[in-house]
């Protein structure tokens, strides 16, 4: 009664089954990391956003990664701006989902380091290829506070560092290309500004990351494991439908010629 399933149909069928139940489990399992991932990251950053801010140059120095423990932290320093050597950020939104710039801003501290600075997000209402017209930052030796953050890269980003732009035009903050340019140590990483605020709201600060969605990754990870589990129900569940109606026809055959035997 069994002997379809070495058919050519049933077996491909099978075949296809036993390929799709390891790799639904696996994506389960994906999506249940990133889900951990995802709660991990919001414990972290619920951990040290709201700590006292601490000097810059306590957590990060010239030529040196951010450690993923200081991300996000708040820290403090004093200098001056150097909007001479001010660059822009191509293709950054703000909380609005607006396309346009982030303000990046060298910060000469007292002992000659510089602390490179997001002053936050500005419209791009000129052409790409133009630098847009950015409000002036506070002169003269000033206190900046802002979230610590390591340097970007497309591997983490997803966003491609692209050459030959316009000038003073980048795709990437690296501290370490800033400090080519400039010829001055730069500490590594760079802040987002949270204080002082700016006059008039332009450049927009940015906003604190989110530390309180964990996203759809566990449903997605029990969607997953519910599919794994629907495949050799669902096989069975063919497998029993095939077998009744083989019975059933059968059945029908055997009927037929008795019926024609039968006088009238």
């Amino acid at each position: 009664m069994y002997r379809f399933l070495l058919s050519r149909q049933w077996v491909i069928l099978t075949l296809i089954g036993i390929v799709l139940i390891p790799v639904m489990i696996e994506l389960g399992f994906w999506q249940l990391h990133r889900h951990e991932a995802r709660v991990a990251r919001n414990d972290k950053i619920a951990r040290v956003i709201d700590a006292e801010p601490v000097p810059a140059e306590r957590l990060t120095a010239p030529g040196r990664e951010v450690p993923d423990s200081a991300v996000y932290r708040r820290v403090t320093a004093k200098g001056t701006y150097d909007t001479k050597h001010e660059v822009v950020v191509r293709r950054r939104t703000n909380s609005d989902d607006e396309v346009g710039f982030h303000v990046l801003t060298p910060f000469v501290l007292r002992d000659g380091k510089v602390l490179l600075v997001n002053r936050g997000w500005i419209r791009a209402d000129g052409p790409q290829t133009a630098f847009p017209k950015i409000p002036a930052p506070p002169r003269g030796q000033v206190t900046v506070t802002g979230r610590l953050m390591a340097d970007e890269t497309s591997a983490a980003s997803g966003i491609k560092d692209v050459r030959g732009l316009p000038d003073r035009q980048i795709m990437l903050i690296s501290s370490g290309q800033q400090a080519h340019a400039l010829g001055k140590p730069v500490l590594g990483g760079y802040i987002t500004q949270t204080a002082p605020e700016n006059p008039g709201g332009s450049p927009q600060l940015i906003s604190a990351p989110d530390h309180s969605s964990i996203g759809a990754h566990m449903a997605y990870a029990i969607q997953w494991w519910l599919f794994a589990a629907g495949v050799p129900a669902g096989w069975i569940v063919l497998v029993r439908r095939e077998v009744r109606d083989r019975r059933e026809a059968a059945a029908a055959e055997k009927s037929t010629p008795e019926a024609a035997a039968t006088p009238a």
